[in-house]
């Protein structure tokens, strides 16, 4: 890596901060700590938002918006689940599919980043972190975008919204989202073809807000070494349907009440060899459907504040290969009650204590009990504002893919009698502001117990699900400071592991021990003026060692630039020019996955 070079990255920005900060409006659509707010190579979906996230790793494979392995705090890509409104939506057959949601960015609100004592009112069924993002609010405005780049790239999003007042207290109000997007990729067979449509319609009436929604989406990508290290060229065939109805109140003091019912069907048809005769049933099909309900909230009664949570989950499995199994359905019970008080400490500001339980349940597994404690001090002024310290249980059990896939032939290797996997979280973290930055950092050490884990053994042509003992010690950063010409984003992630595999036949790791040690982030957004934008995110990354990486090294730095331009005298227009992977890095993600390679877009944007 070019030292001087992410020197430069890193510290030029922060130097043009000298000036005095001045507090600008939130208008981030996606996240307030990335500076490319869409992507260059498709049309943005949930994922996008997290591709230079502080506070997770993706691994992606050929896009983000493609197939995207979703981590944080080194976890893996089962460990992170994904919440939208009250409901926990993922995908029973593997947490690769768990950021298959069908959503326009636009309907919801930034993506929140839950972890430790938080993690107890998260998703169901994931055990280090939840990313979580609300339905956003209803407003006449749209935008049609337009795009062309290398690869013969063509992409196309519009979106409309529209919202009107009944009487004084009341709104009606729906939105529209259709997008396409279709490329020939950044390495031979690496094409995509994605098409999406959703819509919602929404009633506020006072605090409260209810949400119908529904989408669809569908999505075809090819990509060498897509799950598999042994040079095939494999494809993905995904149509992805999902059926939201969510209402929340927000009362005072911070209490709310959120409710939600939804329906996923998920379809995938996954193919190792492309190029290889198949009859009329694909090798690998499987489609999932889940159901479910949740309710969560906050209320206070007298000195104590309950925080609650409620769900129940119904999933059900059909597939061509995952047939080894003991079923192919179940159910999942998750039950949560924390109470908290606070009182005012004797320096100013106030404290508060949190101590509670979560039951985790289904019909196939053991249940669990887990305890969470937490503690909090805030501060009314000066550089630090907030100390807590917080130990977490959580509990999870193993996707189908690991549970009904063959134990001793193909090309994923399973075991039916994987078991609940356990994680105990120990922080200690702070919040606070100086010279005009505000910042938080955690420090962190994490238990996890009989993890699932997919390994590679010399000889073997197969991936297998085995369980590990881990232990992970961490530490994490992220600062911001805005400016009146540059806001800057900073981050940084260190992790060790120590892990003991419970076989003794495990030669590499695909995820548990694929981790960077180091890893640092840089979003610079730069206004130039007379309508001049520069954008950048910037990751560099110090890596564990693994064999099955075979190109790129264990050290890399991947860089998207953009410029935007907006002609003040034409509002609501934006031409912008975007470049993914500027330093064209080879470095792999996914160990044996090759790196989509650098592309350069431009893309036409009218909002009204």
């Amino acid at each position: 890596m070019n030292a001087a070079l992410l020197t430069a990255l890193l510290i030029i920005p922060a130097l043009a901060l000298a000036q005095a900060p001045v507090t600008l409006p939130a208008v981030a659509v996606h996240s307030p700590r990335v500076a490319n707010q869409t992507p260059g190579a498709t049309f943005a979906m949930p994922v996008s938002a997290l591709r230079f996230e502080p506070l997770v790793d993706i691994q992606p494979r050929n896009l983000a918006e493609g197939q995207a392995d979703i981590t944080v705090r080194g976890g893996i890509f089962e460990n992170t689940g994904f919440q939208i409104g009250a409901v926990t939506v993922g995908d029973p057959q593997t947490g690769h599919y768990f950021a298959e949601l069908p959503v326009a960015p636009m309907m919801l609100g930034a993506p929140e980043i839950v972890t430790g004592a938080d993690l107890t009112f998260g998703a169901t069924n994931a055990s280090v972190g939840t990313i979580r993002q609300g339905w956003r609010p209803v407003r006449t405005a749209g935008f049609l975008s337009l795009g062309l780049g290398e690869n013969r790239l063509r992409r196309g999003d519009i979106y409309q919204g529209y919202a009107r007042s009944l009487d004084d207290h009341t709104q009606i109000g729906a939105d529209v989202s259709i997008a396409h997007s279709q490329s020939d990729g950044s390495v031979p067979y690496g094409e995509h073809r994605f098409d999406r449509i959703n819509g919602r319609i929404q009633l506020t009436r006072g605090r409260a807000q209810t949400d119908l929604f529904a989408g669809y989406q569908a999505k075809f990508f090819g990509w060498p070494n897509l799950y598999t290290p042994f040079n095939s060229n494999e494809t993905e065939n995904l149509q992805t349907s999902l059926f939201v109805l969510n209402h929340r109140v927000t009362l005072e003091m911070g209490d709310f009440l959120e409710a939600g019912l939804y329906h996923r069907r998920n379809k995938d048809d996954y193919a190792f060899n492309r190029f290889a005769p198949v009859g009329p049933v694909h090798p690998f099909q499987h489609t999932t459907w889940v159901t479910g309900g949740a309710v969560t909230g906050r209320q206070t009664i007298g000195v104590l504040a309950f925080n609650y949570r409620a769900e129940h989950l119904v999933d059900k499995l059909e597939s061509t290969s995952l047939l080894f199994g003991r079923f192919n359905s179940r159910r999942f019970t998750k039950l949560a009650l924390v109470p908290e008080i606070t009182w005012g400490a004797s320096a100013g500001g106030q404290a508060t204590a949190r101590a509670g339980i979560a039951f985790d349940d289904t019909n196939r597994d053991p249940s669990a009990i887990s305890p969470v404690l937490e503690l909090v001090r805030v501060f009314p002024s000066g550089r630090l504002r907030r100390v807590h310290a917080s130990f977490v249980e959580t509990s999870q059990v193993a996707t189908y893919t690991a549970l009904n896939s063959s134990a001793k032939a193909g090309l994923f290797r399973g075991n039916p009698n994987l078991g609940r996997q356990t994680s105990r979280n120990l922080e200690l973290g702070l919040g606070g502001q100086w010279a005009g930055w505000t910042g938080s950092a955690a420090v962190f050490f994490r238990r996890d117990r009989a993890l699932v884990d997919w390994t590679f053994r010399r000889g073997v042509t197969a991936r297998t699900a085995n369980a590990v003992d881990i232990e992970v010690g961490g530490f994490e950063l992220v600062a911001h400071r805005s400016g009146r010409t540059v806001d800057l984003t900073l981050g940084y992630t260190g992790l060790t592991k120590d892990a003991d595999y419970r076989v003794a036949t495990v030669d590499a790791s695909f995820y548990a021990l694929n981790y960077a040690r180091h890893r640092f982030t840089a979003a610079v957004t730069a206004r130039l003026g007379h309508g001049f934008e520069v954008r950048l995110d910037n990751v560099a990354r110090f890596q564990a060692s693994n064999l099955l990486r075979t190109s790129g090294g264990d050290e890399a730095l991947s860089s998207t630039a953009g410029l935007a331009y907006r002609p003040r005298a034409w509002r609501g227009l934006e031409v912008a020019v975007q470049v993914e992977n500027l330093w064209d890095t080879d470095f792999q993600d996914v160990p044996a996955v090759p790196a989509a390679r650098r592309q350069t877009s431009f893309r036409l944007t009218y909002g009204w």
